[in-house]
């Protein structure tokens, strides 16, 4: 590793020593908002991973989080925790590895329309299934959860994302991922089964989201399709990563912070405008920020020359 290489490492791990403090020091209004900010730093890094890396935007985040958030719910009476987590990370990858053997074949507006509408198709699914079969609405998580360890739980899932993603930054699979963002063709002609590379790296990113799911699902206690399938986690998730940078692995986590402070400060004082405000930020980020806070630096330089 280079000297910036080293520096990088160095100060993440002391930024993740400082983190593990933080519930500690603070309350429970700050545990809270740490929570949100590592949930999304997590769904955010790991959507960045992918589809920054394939130039594909994917829509389906809330779709595999929501799996996670069912599968404790479904299976937290029979099995013990660590158990659970391995179950919900299974359940999201046997779904990314059906939905990507249908769609990674599809580029463009037709991949974006196709995973947000299997998206609203499971939801609506769950839905008829525990209003039809079950003859409830949703169900109720009783767990010995604290927040403290969720927030713990999701610090060491981020630790491990960032350990994944500069792996893969340098590696064999990741030089392939990348070569098929640039041009699929170029990569296919090279040899590249692209349909595999692709496969393999959405249903890893997609088993994380369902981890994720599963980590913060005893934090609400009771869990209905509306919660755990909510489509604005799909569009936050794309507006946050677009804001911090897709060109590397934790340009994400830049985007994280200010956009889960608006949404604090736009759920509190213009909860019924939530989905306005949201659509002006997306747009903002693609006309006026291409490249998110990533490409701030190159453009500045730019300008001096």
């Amino acid at each position: 590793m280079n000297q910036r290489q080293i520096l990088f490492t160095v100060v993440s791990l002391v930024l993740l020593a400082v983190l593990a403090f933080a519930p500690e020091l603070g309350n429970d209004y700050t545990t809270s908002f740490m929570i949100n900010l590592l949930l999304y730093a997590n769904l955010a890094t790991v959507w960045g991973i992918f589809c920054g890396t394939t130039r594909l935007v994917s829509l389906a985040t809330a779709a595999f989080f929501g799996v996670g958030c069912y599968a404790v719910a479904v299976w937290s009476e029979v099995l013990p925790w660590p158990v659970l987590l391995v179950a919900a990370a299974l359940a999201g990858g046997l779904l990314a590895l059906v939905i990507g053997v249908c769609t990674l074949r599809l580029s463009g507006m037709y991949f974006v329309i196709f995973t947000f509408g299997v998206a609203e198709m499971i939801r609506q699914l769950v839905t008829w299934y525990e209003s039809t079969i079950q003859g409830s609405v949703g169900r109720y998580i009783f767990l010995e959860v604290t927040p403290a360890q969720i927030y713990w739980q999701l610090l060491a899932l981020l630790a491990v994302v960032w350990v994944l993603g500069a792996w893969l930054a340098r590696s064999r699979l990741g030089f392939a991922l990348r070569l098929i963002g640039e041009d699929e063709t170029a990569a296919r002609n090279c040899g590249i089964n692209t349909v595999a590379v692709k496969l393999i790296v959405f249903v890893a990113t997609s088993m994380v989201m369902a981890v994720v799911g599963a980590i913060v699902a005893p934090r609400w206690t009771y869990i209905e399709p509306s919660i755990a399938f909510n489509s604005l986690i799909s569009f936050q998730v794309v507006v946050m990563a677009l804001l911090g940078g897709i060109a590397l692995y934790f340009g994400p986590v830049l985007g994280v912070v200010p956009m889960v402070l608006a949404f604090e400060i736009i759920s509190k004082y213009f909860p019924d405008q939530f989905s306005l405000v949201l659509g002006a930020i997306f747009l903002f980020v693609v006309y006026l920020l291409p490249g998110g806070f990533l490409a701030v630096p190159k453009r500045l330089r730019r300008g001096r020359e």
